[in-house]
């Protein structure tokens, strides 16, 4: 059971863009819950909280900090969860490393990053560290499975206010690249498990069996996976890319997941960038690694690293020149494509470049069409296919545009995004064992040094709470249903085998279609082009990709998404959608005190909290201030209250204070709790009659630089000062 002393709602401390919003808008939600006896803490899942409560032996006694992530992943396991989460940082190596290095210089006697362990202690630390890395932060609170949409209000708005969508040409050269095999997609082989089993991956190589993993242990009815990538592979089709890119005069891309994908997909990373600079590595690899040069920290920290070898960074800019142009993060500053492994998110990445009608910026500043590489073929279709439709059928119209939702399945690490611990490269050339404790050889592969092989695994009552979730959701609304499976991939023909007998046992097999994810991408399109909805019933990573996808197509931003976890012990997870943690948003910040950030995924999460905490707690007044907090959501866009992108022009903290104004009024207005009405009628009327004086005061804060005390980590009273800048609408909120 959950601590007795548990808030009644947790609300997340994050990092970056979300983080700072929460100094403003947390105090908000705090007076308002407090009049309805509702308590809301905080717990700390930020980068830098999980690395200071991994390292408590390095710290003094007042630096020290509870390992919140741990505590939050056994409330999850109850009924009383009630958690509102905000994106966090998934972190790549890069990301990490600046955070240590911040800490320290804030006086944490962290120990540093090691690159390359050598000791039992540094081999310690590295453990650690790599287990902050990535998708650390989900896979511990996701005891549930995804249901994400679009609320009915911000559907509505996008469609009366439809925003700017690229156009698209018959002859653009914008395509997709993926490997034509030998990818983790089709060297897939996947079993479901008669029997709990305990299991350990081993190499069989020249120099006897290497134990890569042991003690793997599965339920009952686990579908477990494994594959590999051939890096022999993988280098032959980036070199053939590179080159074919600049036969066709466009923009070379990588699209990659460093960030969840933290072992797998930062390997694949610095391919590319061994790839781009062959030339350089073929004649200087030794004094590269002289250097410390690891390319899977991407191109900018081997930039860093050869600054002072003239004849390197000659090679580098000679190679570059024969290069094609590259999409790049930013122009204006140089950082390219391959520069951070962290920059280029392909869920965020693909979603913009295809609402901008196949474009991407080159080095001169400009949009090009350009070739995007994503080596593995698993989700590579979707992409692939919604290019092909665009440039048929030309660019999708908000204004009259139907909506995709999505049903996830992700509950205890499911699928790829749990396969960090079972994620290996291939040490030397040899076989891959999965065997079972009964002595059993479940999966093997024939692998190369270099190679990257992982497993992956559903567990039985995930899977079988996904399908009961479609089938209740369906029901709800009536929409076309499509289960987003490949017959002819080993993993999904393992799903399919439950989902069927599900879905017929029930009773309604016939109100539900199966189609791989290519034809899936196509008839979604399809039926959203005639302005009708579909719901989308896929597994984690497609969950991930289409939640940013189908949402940035319709709304502009997938930041404004309703997203619930229905937790399988009875709490709920409500998540403010997807968008990332948006460290643009941060740098405009500091530069220019003005956050863009747009709170709506958090108001529509706060709403459906108090909702569920009406219904399991039985606090009708908790019921009213959700349906309050709808009505200020609808006034935020009915009134166009959201944040600008612009200095001078209203932000994120006005956004707040309106958000703040239309719940009070609808509080005062509302019949139902007459002592909520009239707690609330004065606070709505002198947040009303403070308005020229309050955004007036929060007008006079911008435009000059901001002074958080940090990035990774801020200084409380310093970020307060900077997100609660006026004196007025403190005084009336407290």
């Amino acid at each position: 059971m959950a601590d007795t002393n548990t808030p009644d709602i947790i609300y997340t401390k994050v990092d970056e863009a979300p983080e700072l919003a929460s100094a403003s808008l947390l105090p908000i939600i705090q007076r308002f819950a407090k009049a309805a006896g509702i308590t809301v803490g905080t717990k700390d899942i930020s980068l830098a909280g999980r690395i200071l409560s991994a390292f408590p032996d390095h710290l003094k006694a007042d630096q020290r900090i509870a390992d919140d992530l741990a505590e939050l992943g056994e409330l999850v396991k109850t009924p009383e969860a009630n958690v509102i989460k905000l994106p966090n940082i998934s972190a790549s190596e890069p990301q990490l490393v600046a955070a240590v290095k911040e800490l320290q210089d804030k006086g944490f006697a962290l120990p540093d990053y090691p690159y390359a362990p050598e000791t039992a202690e540094e081999k310690a630390v590295r453990a650690k560290y790599d287990a902050i890395k990535g998708s650390a932060v989900n896979p511990v609170l996701r005891e549930g499975n995804s249901d994400r949409r679009a609320a009915t209000a911000v559907k509505n708005y996008a469609q009366a206010n439809p925003h700017r969508m690229g156009d698209w040409s018959k002859e653009s050269k914008t395509r997709v690249a993926s490997m034509a095999g030998d990818d983790f997609f089709s060297n897939e082989v996947s079993a479901t498990l008669d029997k709990a089993a305990t299991a350990k991956i081993v190499l069989e190589g020249a120099s006897g069996e290497t134990v890569l993993k042991e003690g793997v242990s599965y339920p009952a009815g686990t579908v477990v996976d494994a594959t590999f990538m051939s890096a022999a592979a993988l280098d032959d089709f980036l070199a053939a890319e590179i080159e074919k890119t600049k036969s066709e005069g466009v923009l070379f891309s990588l699209h990659m997941k460093a960030t969840m994908m933290k072992v797998s997909d930062p390997i694949i990373f610095g391919h590319a960038v061994k790839a781009w600079l062959a030339p350089v590595f073929d004649t200087f690899g030794d004094r590269l690694d002289a250097l410390g040069v690891n390319p899977n920290g991407g191109l900018g920290a081997l930039l860093d690293k050869v600054k002072d070898e003239p004849e390197i960074v000659a090679a580098i800019e000679e190679t570059t020149a024969a290069r094609p142009p590259m999409y790049m993060v930013n122009s204006d500053k140089g950082i390219t494509n391959l520069h951070v492994p962290s920059d280029v998110i392909i869920d965020a990445s693909m979603p913009a470049l295809i609402r901008a009608g196949g474009k991407g910026w080159g080095p001169d500043g400009k949009e090009h069409d350009t070739v995007c590489v994503i080596p593995d073929n698993s989700y590579a279709p979707v992409y692939d296919e919604a290019i092909e439709f665009f440039k048929q059928n030309g660019k999708l119209n908000p204004a009259t545009a139907g909506t995709v939702q999505n049903l996830g399945l992700m509950a205890q690490k499911a699928e790829e995004y749990g396969s960090h611990p079972t994620t290996f490269e291939i040490a030397e050339d040899g076989v891959v064992k999965m065997v079972l404790d009964d002595g059993t050889v479940l999966h093997e592969h024939k692998v190369q040094k270099g190679d990257i092989w992982r497993s992956a695994s559903a567990r039985k009552a995930p899977i079988e709470d996904w399908v009961n979730l479609a089938i209740a959701r369906q029901k709800a609304t009536g929409y076309r249903s499509i289960f987003w499976l490949d017959a002819s991939r080993a993993h999904d023909a393992e799903l399919i085998a439950y989902v069927k007998p599900l879905l017929e046992a029930a009773g309604v097999a016939d109100k539900f279609e199966i189609m791989a994810p290519r034809e899936a991408t196509r008839a979604s399109l399809e039926t959203i082009t005639r302005g009708e909805n579909t719901i989308a019933i896929t597994g984690n990573v497609l969950r991930d990709y289409l939640t940013d996808l189908f949402p940035i197509l319709e709304l502009a931003t997938s930041a404004k998404m309703l997203s619930i976890v229905k937790l399988m012990q009875g709490g709920g997870l409500f998540e403010t959608g997807a968008g990332g943690s948006a460290p643009k948003h941060v740098q405009q910040l500091h530069e220019e005190n003005h956050l863009r950030w747009d709170s709506l995924g958090e108001f529509c999460a706060l709403g459906e909290s108090f909702r569920f905490l009406a219904e399991v707690k039985g606090n009708a007044k908790a019921k009213v201030l959700g349906d309050a907090v709808d009505a200020a959501t609808q006034g935020i866009l009915d009134h166009d209250r959201s944040p600008s992108r612009k200095v001078g022009e209203p932000d994120n903290r006005d956004s707040h204070y309106w958000f703040a104004r239309f719940w009070a009024e609808a509080l005062a207005a509302q019949g139902e709790d007459a002592e909520l009405a009239a707690e609330f009628a004065p606070i709505a009327e002198a947040l009303a009659e403070g308005e020229a004086q309050i955004t007036g005061e929060l007008a006079a804060a911008q435009g000059k630089p901001a002074d958080t005390g940090g990035y990774y980590m801020n200084d409380p009273a310093k970020l307060a000062a900077v997100m609660r800048p006026s004196a007025t609408l403190n005084a009336i909120i407290g």
